[in-house]
């Protein structure tokens, strides 16, 4: 099976919506746990990265293209 690919930054979809009712999270810390933040209401959740990499679904928006967008405008 392929790794999931996320970095620190990333907006990610998860299988399980948080109780406020949101299921996007945005990867804050990374390591032997990951913390996310929901997008929603801002609490944050620290997970053991191998719960986290079972929840995960996929990224929604990646902190690269949204950095590397605000280059283009920069420069633009």
């Amino acid at each position: 099976m392929e790794r999931k690919v996320f970095e620190l930054g990333d907006i990610v979809q998860m299988k399980k919506q948080h109780p406020c009712g949101a299921n996007e999270m945005e990867v804050i810390r990374m390591g032997m746990d990951i913390r996310i933040k929901c997008v929603k209401c801002k609490h944050s959740i620290l997970l053991p990265r191998a719960k986290f990499e079972k929840g995960f679904k996929k990224v929604l928006r990646s902190a690269a293209s949204a950095a590397s967008e605000d280059d283009l405008e920069e420069q633009g």
